[in-house]
């Protein structure tokens, strides 16, 4: 069996991204391997209560891996959020989001009924999309 063990976001500052998903958002560092001889930091963290899956946040690379201007061009995409989404789930997202805004979490827009759920959404720190939504239940005759 194939299955997904962690997704990877690119961040500006590793130390800046793991300050924000441990104390803002509750999660655990699940590994920090630094390796000195590659220039390399592997950094994942995850929700405590989902041991099975990860987040890695992973530095905007640079030479020599990219060329300076591909990796200055990157940075500025991940800012603006075109870095991709990473998608949570919650049982009640007004006490989430509640919750996450006493902790400092800056939120786009409200918890808001959609035909799917109550979502809402945020930004880390280098500009990753985060949303995050109370599934409704649906009948199964209902599409």
């Amino acid at each position: 069996m194939i299955k997904i063990a962690n997704a990877q976001f690119w961040v500006h500052d590793q130390d800046e991204a793991a300050a924000f998903y441990t104390k803002k958002l509750g999660w655990e560092v699940r590994a920090d391997v630094s390796m000195a001889e590659w220039s390399f930091r592997w950094l994942l963290v995850g929700p405590r209560d989902q041991p099975d899956v990860g987040l890695v946040l992973m530095p905007v690379p640079g030479p020599p891996m990219i060329d300076a201007g591909s990796s200055e061009a990157l940075a500025e995409l991940v800012a603006k959020g075109a870095g991709g989404t990473l998608f949570l789930e919650t049982d009640d997202c007004q006490a989430a989001y509640d919750e996450l805004s006493a902790r400092g979490v800056v939120f786009n827009d409200p918890p808001t009924p959609q035909p799917y759920g109550i979502d809402t959404s945020f930004r880390d720190p280098s500009g990753n999309n985060v949303r995050l939504t109370q599934v409704l239940e649906f009948s199964p005759d209902r599409h």
